[in-house]
């Protein structure tokens, strides 16, 4: 399964306060509070980890048909943090997706799976024709079946992906 979220730096410095009373409080726990505090660049931090938030419940999502975003419950560690890059991992419950994130000076892109093992398989889809269940969880129609794909977007920033291997074995 695949997820993913895309936040625009430049619409989040319009639409958010995060330094605003409470709000690290409400959607961060306290080690990931301290991630913030430590990190050279708090802001950047502060939507790298709700990047990776986003991307792993759309895969919980999926999985569960819960909509319910907590995002308390999704906790983020870091396997490789570099200033472009960062590959870490989010869990909830027993469940645990794998992430890998793109940081630029517009965005943060953040790709999450539910099996280590499809990390690298990901792809981005242009112009899919894309339809929903009766729960909103969008899938990319092809001509032979449905297939999971992820679908975000923040201000200027778009993204669709789904896993490569899933189509190939369509295909196949």
């Amino acid at each position: 399964m695949i997820g993913n979220d895309i936040i625009d730096l430049a619409q989040s410095r319009i639409e958010s306060n995060w330094q605003r009373k409470g709000f690290i409080e409400k959607l961060f726990t306290t080690e990931e509070q301290q991630f913030i505090k430590e990190y050279h660049e708090p802001e950047i931090m502060v939507w790298l980890l709700w990047s990776m938030k986003e991307a792993a419940y759309k895969i919980y999502n999926r999985q569960t048909k819960i909509r319910e975003f907590s995002p308390k419950k999704l906790c983020c560690s870091f396997d490789s943090l570099k200033f472009d890059q960062v590959e870490g991992k989010v869990s909830c419950g027993e469940k645990a997706y794998y992430t890998q994130t793109v940081i630029t000076n517009e965005c943060i892109h953040t790709i999450a799976v539910n099996d280590f093992k499809d990390i690298n398989n990901v792809i981005e889809v242009e112009n899919p024709e894309i339809v929903k269940d009766k729960n909103g969880i969008p899938y990319l129609k092809t001509a032979e079946t449905l297939q999971d794909i992820s679908i975000s977007h923040h201000g200027r920033f778009e993204k669709k992906v789904t896993l490569l291997n899933s189509l190939l074995n369509q295909k196949g």
